[in-house]
Order: structure tokens, then sequence, then C-alpha cells
């Protein structure tokens, strides 16, 4: 069996290492820390929670043991998706670099420029980032990436998933052509793969397991429900949710609750710690350090139960999780692989549960496709029932009174009160006019009408004779007889008899 002394590590990595109880390096470690070693490009692919960031984090530190930092102009590099990935990342470094002198710098966002300004101004042997906020301090002028002598890009396919891949792209062509490249990610997608035949020079591929795979270690289940009501879907899984908490037990020691959507999130959370359950949330909408904070809370115990949205599901290395519950199923496939990669960590048992109603059908297809493998089902938890709330609006009818046309205050009741009265009463037109419904572009004619009948019209004041069509109906002017006019010339012909007449009699 390999052990790290047999990699050719630096002594004092080995010594850090030793120090951190590690001896046997994993499958993926011991398949890509060979070739780093060796300058050579690396693509690794493994499922999460497989060691992939001391694959690079290790021979990193033994080649860059030799030399010397400038300022602003870094000597490693290295890309991850997340704030919360790139901080696990840095103190992974201050681990296995405790006995070195190297130094690093973060640059994420929600700290300061500042402060960052000022560990790059001293010169960092390795800088770790996130594509934005790498980019902002280059075009501020504060960063060179002409002296990167390994780049690393962790969680590729994260990468393409959050639209990082032109900044990727771009970063890549401002560091030096001669750079060693890592690659590591739980999947690789086509469009990752073009990428790396792009920027990587004959690279090894370490590839110990199958992509998107999921561990041995982990029990997964799928939890169908069918809520009796569209409107009521959301509570009814939180309902499940809890009760799926509470049949566990103390076999659920701490658990990492995923939601598609943010707001989704802070309800999940709410709903939880409203029922005594020891509850926090983490998402992209909260401050750097409040999520830092809760993270910390999560890894110490002092909170139970995470409820985040995806931004925790790429990398964060938390040994110690015994189950993950997918509220929402995830709408990528490739996420629900590092969902419940959370849990099952470093040869552990861990548990999955995920919570699918009939409209998830689509996802979950996709998902048992990636995989290749179906979903176990699993039993709704003894005695659950779902609740069958009616709507507010309808539960509030009975309590308020409803609001009419005709009046403001009046209730249901009331108006049919009133339509019983009305419709005892008798109504010439009503009995007298009856005729066929009209149109609705064809209502307002017949009004006008009835209103030219009351003014004592052609019609006499006969409001109750019938109206039928315009074809019926003629104005009286058109029936009178009028005396034709002189046309012009006649009459001024005239004029003038007239005149000479009247200038003989004179």
């Amino acid at each position: 069996m390999t052990k790290f002394s047999d990699l050719k590590l630096d002594p004092k990595v080995l010594s850090a290492v030793a120090d951190a109880g590690y001896e046997t390096p994993t499958p993926i470690q011991a398949g890509a820390i060979p070739p780093a070693l060796e300058g050579r490009d690396v693509l690794g692919i493994a499922q999460t929670g497989t060691g992939k960031t001391a694959s690079f984090t290790l021979p990193m530190i033994t080649l860059l043991s030799k030399g010397r930092a400038r300022a602003r102009m870094p000597r490693s590099l290295v890309l991850a998706p997340t704030r919360e990935l790139a901080a696990q990342v840095a103190e992974n470094f201050d681990v296995y670099a405790k006995n070195t002198k190297l130094t690093k710098a973060l640059l994420i966002g929600g700290v300061s420029f500042g402060e960052q300004d000022k560990l790059i101004d001293r010169g960092v042997d390795v800088l770790i980032a996130t594509p934005g906020r790498l980019l902002d301090h280059f075009e501020r002028g504060k960063l060179l990436l002409t002296g990167v002598q390994i780049m690393v890009v962790d969680e590729a396919d994260r990468m393409l998933d959050m639209g990082f891949i032109p900044d990727i792209e771009r970063i890549f062509q401002l560091t030096p052509f001669t750079r060693q490249t890592l690659f590591f990610s739980a999947t690789m997608a086509p469009e990752i793969e073009r990428i790396t035949n792009t920027f990587l020079h004959t690279p090894v591929k370490v590839e110990v397991a199958r992509q998107a795979t999921t561990s041995e270690t982990i029990e997964q289940k799928l939890i169908e429900i069918t809520p009796a009501r569209r409107d009521t879907a959301a509570k009814n899984k939180r309902e499940l949710l809890r009760a799926l908490i509470r049949s566990e037990g103390e076999a659920c020691t701490n658990a990492i609750i995923f939601c598609n959507r943010k707001t989704e999130v802070d309800i999940v959370a709410k709903s939880l710690k409203a029922h005594d359950f020891n509850a926090s949330p983490i998402h992209g909408d909260l401050d750097q350090s409040q999520r830092m904070r809760t993270l910390d809370g999560f890894r110490d115990g002092s909170v139970r139960f995470l409820v985040a949205s995806d931004v925790a599901a790429r990398g964060l290395d938390i040994p110690a999780v015994s189950h993950v519950f997918n509220f929402d199923v995830p709408s990528h496939a490739e996420d629900y692989v590092h969902r419940i990669g959370r849990t099952g960590r470093a040869g552990r048992k861990g548990r999955a549960f995920t919570i699918a109603t009939p409209a998830d059908e689509k996802y979950l297809a996709a998902i048992e496709s990636l995989v290749k493998a179906p979903i176990p089902r699993g039993e709704i938890p003894e005695g659950f029932a779902p609740s069958v709330s009616a709507p507010r609006a309808r539960a509030s009818d009975d309590a308020k009174p409803a609001r009419s046309r005709s009046g403001r205050g009046r209730s249901r009741s009331d108006s049919a009160k009133t339509e019983a009265a009305v419709a005892e009463t008798p109504v010439v037109e009503a009995v007298e006019t009856p005729r066929a419904e009209p149109r609705r572009e064809d209502r307002r004619e017949p009004r006008r009408d009835d209103r030219r009948s009351d003014r004592g019209g052609d019609r006499g004041g006969d409001r109750g004779a019938p109206v039928v069509g315009m074809g019926d109906h003629v104005p009286d002017f058109l029936l009178r007889s009028f005396r034709p006019r002189a046309s012009t010339a006649s009459a001024a012909k005239t004029t003038r008899t007239a005149v000479a007449d009247s200038a003989t009699d004179d």
C-alpha cells in the first residue's frame, strides 16, 4: 500500500501531514501527486470527498519551497468557484505549509480591497481567489499574473455552471504559457473538456472513479409525497422534513438541508427554528462574515442543521456530516452528486434523503440517467399525515363579509336576499321585450336606442316596441319629402329676369 512517504514530498510537508493524522493517501492523491511533482499538467476526476484539495496543495508546497515571491506577482494561483471553497483551500494550505515560510493571500468578495492589497504588495507565494475578485484587482492595477508558475482550477465544472468560463479563459491568457496547470473536478462536462484541451498541454488524466458516481458509503433514499393541494406542497414538504429528522433520532447528529432557491432557504430555516430545531441558513445573499460564522458554528457543533443553497454543495470539507436532506430535487443532475457528497466522507457512513413531488419527475429521471442507477425508494415515516388546510382567502370567507359591486360592506347573504327581491319584482322590459343576450361588443347599441325612445323620438315613447335590428328601424327624417331647389344657373337667370321686368315698369 502506498504511503505519503513514498510520494517524494518535501520532509516539512510530510511532517505536517503526519501531524494532521494522515498516513495513507487516497486514490486521487496517489495518482495525481507524482505527475504534479514532475511538473506535468494534471486532469483529476474523482468523487467529491476523496481529498482532491490535498492532491494539488501538497505538490504545490513542495515545488514552491525554493524561490521567493515578488511584490504583486504571485508564484501560484488557485481558482475556486465560491468564497467558502476558496477559504477552505486557504485553511488546508495553512495546515500543510505550517513548517515552511510560504505566504498566501485570499482574494474573495465580502472583504475590503485595502487589506487584500497590503498582502499582495508584500508578495505572496500562493494566491487563492474567486475569478471575479481576482479580475477586479487586476483591472485596478494591483496585481500581475506574469509570474504564475502553477495554476490550479478547483471544481472546474462548477465554474461552467456559474458562468465563470469566460473569466477563466481570460485569466489563462494573462498567465505565462509555460505555467503548470492542474484541473480537478468531480464531474467533467464536454465544455470543460474543450477548455482542458485548449489550455492543458499533454495532461496526465487521473480518473479514480467513473464520472458522476456516488460514493458507496452513502445510503440514499427517495421519499415521494403527493400533496393534497398544489398550494400546500411546500408546507407538506416542510412537515415531511421534520418527520424524517425525528424518525432518524439520535443517529442524525447534524445535517445539511439543500434548497434550490435562496428564499426557500430562509423559509425552511425559519420553519425549523419555529419547531425548536437548531438551524441556520447560508446562501449567497448573506454577508461573508455571517456565512463564515454559520459555517464555523456548524463545524464546532453549535449549529445542528445547516439550511443551504448550492453554495455549500461544492468542495466544503466538513467530515462529520451524518445526513443530507434534499428539500428540493436539484434542477441540475450533477448537483445531486455534489450535494449528497457532503456526507459519507473519508470512509465514513452517511445517509442522504431526497424529498420529491410528482412535479420533480423529469429532474429525477436526469439524475438517475447521470448516475446510471435508480435512487432507492424509501417509506414515509410512520404516522405522518400531510395537513390539508384551506388557503387563507377561502378560510376567511366566513370570518368577514365579502365585497360586492353593489356595496362594499354587503355580505354574500345580503346580496342573495337582494337578488331574490329583485327577481320577485315585476319588470315590464324584462317580460315584454324578450331578446337574446347580445355579445359583449354589441351591448352598447340597444342602450342608445332606448335613450332615444325615452326622449320621445320616432317610436313616440313606446318603450315596449321590440328592437330587432337596424333594418326594421327607419328614422323619421328619411321618410319626409322635400321640395327640390332650383339649380344655381336657373336661379341666377330668374333673378336677372325679375330685375329687367322691374326696370320696364319704372
